[in-house]
């Protein structure tokens, strides 16, 4: 019993908090907001459960298969609302110009604090912090900015690219700091599938009013209701990238020397020579090997343990 209570506070709560639960909610609001103006079609008559415990054990199920869909679809949903899938050049370029006004906007305040109460300035900085360092690295989008900022984190300060050793990183960190991640990002994930799934049923109610009948104000206010609470949702994933992005950067931190061991390197006491024993790293695992990467990597490479000759036995 034990186990099984450890795997669902594990990877399982994740996908029941972050994509089952949304799904659950959305439902219930087609359920009960939608359906009824469509239960006089035929195929929806016919397949209409004839009892309240049915009709809460198809919510159930329904509930865990979109759960289950939305996180297997989770990357291209994340890339469409960080700016990166579907989005037009032009509009790509647009909302890129429209961040970096609105960064450099927030870094004029903060550079003239006149006027303006401790608190004030500590909220200005929130904001700015949602933003990457890198002014090469902004994304056309808040929440592709809030994200992006801790991605490069690694790369910005040590040149380590988390982006392309995740999984080494991940494996060699220190357990509580992954699991810090997971449980951040799990957060945002509700936020951006109840987002979705906000979109999807109002879209339905729209479709659903050529064929409704007295529930047709229904309709309309679902939707309403339902299309003013999308930029509620977005603003709150935004905002819930900052417990991410804060379990990423102590993961960077504390996991830089246990993946150095775990790859056979002596992390150097210098900072320059460790951000160019990590852009090495990078490099092996992004390109194909060359023979030059001998003499690059012998610097930083632990030297192997004594074995015992046997000589004395």
């Amino acid at each position: 019993m034990g186990d099984i209570a450890k795997g669902v506070l594990g990877g399982g709560w994740a996908l029941v908090v972050g994509w089952v639960l949304p799904a659950a909610l959305n439902l219930a609001v087609f359920f009960f907001a939608v359906v009824p103006s469509l239960r006089c079609t035929a195929a929806i008559e016919r397949v209409w459960p004839s009892s309240a415990n049915q009709t809460a054990l198809l919510l159930l199920c329904s509930a865990v298969a979109f759960g289950i869909v939305l996180s297997a679809l989770q990357t291209p949903l994340y890339r469409i609302l960080e700016g990166y899938l579907l989005w037009p050049r032009g509009a790509y370029d647009r909302g890129c110009r429209r961040q970096r006004a609105r960064k450099q906007r927030i870094a004029d305040l903060i550079a003239c604090p006149e006027g303006r109460t401790p608190v004030q300035r500590a909220l200005l900085n929130e904001q700015l912090a949602r933003y990457p360092a890198d002014d090469d690295q902004l994304a056309p989008t808040r929440l592709g900015n809030a994200i992006r900022r801790f991605e490069e984190y690694g790369h910005n300060r040590f040149r380590l690219d988390t982006q392309v050793l995740w999984n080494e990183l991940s494996a060699a960190a220190p357990v509580q700091a992954h699991r810090q991640v997971e449980t951040a990002r799990t957060s945002v994930d509700f936020f951006v599938a109840l987002l979705y799934g906000h979109g999807t049923v109002a879209a339905l109610a729209l479709l659903a009013l050529p064929s409704a009948g007295a529930e047709r104000p229904l309709l309309i206010v679902t939707a309403i209701a339902l299309c003013a609470l999308i930029p509620l949702w977005y603003r709150s994933a935004v905002y819930a990238t900052d417990e991410w992005a804060a379990a990423v950067r102590a993961m960077v931190n504390l996991g830089r020397k246990p993946l150095a061991d775990a790859l056979g390197l002596v992390l150097p006491q210098r900072l320059a020579e460790e951000r160019t024993m990590w852009q090495l790293v990078t490099r092996m695992s992004r390109r194909p090997y060359r023979d030059a990467a001998d003499t690059a990597f012998a610097p930083y490479r632990a030297a192997p343990p004594d074995v015992e000759t046997g000589a004395d036995l």
